[in-house]
């Protein structure tokens, strides 16, 4: 459970929300600042990159996906492993479905 403004939010026990339709910026500021991460303009390409693919597909997409397809969407550095990693250096899928209010990717650990 999280309070983002004084509306509490359920998640489960590695911070997932429980319900995606209680995200908002906001809670993605929240869950970056648990991760001392400051979320900027390329964390918030990435963020709305996935919420975006999990309007068309019902899913979070896993590193191996993301990788593959980010890069059309947002340029080639996005499509760079390193490069996602230092953005969300505890695994750009999960880390950043986090963010989005997204369940965690399958085949994620």
């Amino acid at each position: 459970m999280i309070n983002v403004n004084g509306k509490e939010i359920e998640t489960d026990a590695e911070g997932y929300l429980a319900d995606l339709s209680d995200w908002n910026e906001e809670v993605a500021v929240f869950l970056s600042q648990q991760d001392e991460l400051a979320l900027g303009e390329k964390h918030w390409q990435v963020i709305n990159w996935i919420r975006q693919y999990y309007e068309e597909n019902a899913t979070a997409p896993n590193l191996r996906v993301m990788t593959k397809m980010i890069g059309n969407d947002l340029g080639e550095e996005f499509a760079d492993k390193k490069y996602l990693f230092d953005l969300f250096p505890y695994g750009p899928a999960k880390q950043a479905a986090r963010y989005a209010g997204m369940p965690k990717p399958t085949g994620c650990v």
